[in-house]
Order: structure tokens, then sequence, then C-alpha cells
């Protein structure tokens, strides 16, 4: 299983996320009975990123909650919104490396994020993930082109607030409606890029979708 630490997270090797899920969904998704995926930020990107990868066939459906895509894509924001801060030539590097089949760096971390302070001294926040690995970060974010996972995706609900602080909300239609058809796409006013996780107009839009018929 991915290895989460306090103020860091990393795994074993790049996929591993994708490994565990499809393990999890085929020990216990019984039989007839659809799989969905539901994932927020970085989770959102591993959605889709198991959609385009050898296990894609396992999930029926998928909601994307204000998912990241690449540190470069359209939804992207030029200084990450002051979430999120990029070691870039770092992350080139690995990049780089890896191309070559050099991994032994992989554990190295790319990238950090700029929790708020009422959540890092809140009740959970010694549980906070305040920095990803080269891999794990690699592990939650689409394969490039980004179009190849981005088609393989199935049925998908995209929902992200309007004053999403972490993401340019506004391009996630247009940038994913130009790959595939199967999305549909909603932007909650006045919600931010964690606010939205706790919004009911979010939790009532996400069961309508997994529960209307096909």
């Amino acid at each position: 299983m991915a290895l989460i630490r306090y103020g860091g997270g990393d795994l074993d090797y790049i996929g591993q996320f994708e490994d565990d899920l499809a393990d999890l969904i085929k020990t216990y998704r019984g039989k007839d009975c659809p799989a969905y995926l539901v994932g927020h930020s970085s989770g959102g990107g591993l959605a889709i990123r198991f959609a385009g990868g050898k296990h894609g066939h396992l999930v029926s459906r998928a909601v994307l909650i204000a998912p990241y895509l690449s540190h470069d894509a359209p939804t992207a924001r030029q200084d990450g919104g002051n979430w999120a801060k990029v070691l870039l030539r770092r992350t080139i590097g690995l990049s780089m490396l890896n191309a070559v089949g050099v991994r032994a760096f992989n554990h190295l971390h790319m990238i950090q994020f700029n929790f708020p302070k009422a959540v890092l001294d809140g009740p959970n926040g010694h549980s906070a993930t305040q920095s990803y690995s080269f891999r794990l970060n690699t592990s939650f974010a689409p394969r490039r082109p980004l179009e190849r996972d981005v088609a393989a995706l199935p049925d998908f609900l995209l929902i992200a607030g309007q004053e999403d602080d972490a993401f340019d909300a506004s391009a996630y239609e247009t940038t994913l409606s130009a790959i595939t058809t199967n999305g549909h796409y909603q932007l909650v006013a006045g919600a931010s890029h964690l606010g939205v996780l706790y919004d009911d107009r979010v939790h009532e839009a996400i069961s309508q979708f997994l529960n209307r018929e096909k």
C-alpha cells in the first residue's frame, strides 16, 4: 500500500496507486456490481490516470472534483494559486533521468503545498501531506500526452468551485470536452478548492450522477 508520511508523501514505485486500487476493486466488488472512482484534486488526476491505464476497464463511472491535470495544463494557475509550489528544475531533471531509465532519485520531493494554518493547527493537521515525491506525484497525474488518459474516461462528472484558488476552474470544460464527449460539467458558485468538498450542492450533484440510469 502507498506510504503517506507526516509532512511528506511517497510510495514504492510509479503506478502503485493504480495497482492498489485495482486490487481493492477486485477484492470487494460484488458480481455485476459497478465500480465508481471519486477523486478530489490529485485524487481526480489519479482517476483520470487509472482510466487510461491497464486497469481502466474496472471502472464504470468517475467523479472528478477539481482534478489536477498537470502543472502546465490550461487549468493550472501561473503561481499555483499560492496553493502549490512545483520545484521545476528538480522536476525537469528527474523527468530526464526517468526517460533514460534512471529512477534512483524518484524519492526526492518535487511539489510542496501551502496548507492554511487553520488546517495544520486543527485536529487532523498532523496527518496533512505537505509535499509529494516525484514518484508519488507522477502516480497521481495523468500521463502525457493528457489526451490519452482523458479519452479513456468512462461516463464522468467534473465538478469544481467557481472560486477555486488552486486551479482555473473555468478551463476544465473547454480542455476536456475537446477530447471526449463523456463528461458532464458543473461549477459551484462561491466554492473554493477545499470548500467544494463540504458543499451540500456538490454532494447532491454527485449522488444524482452516480444513482441515475445509464
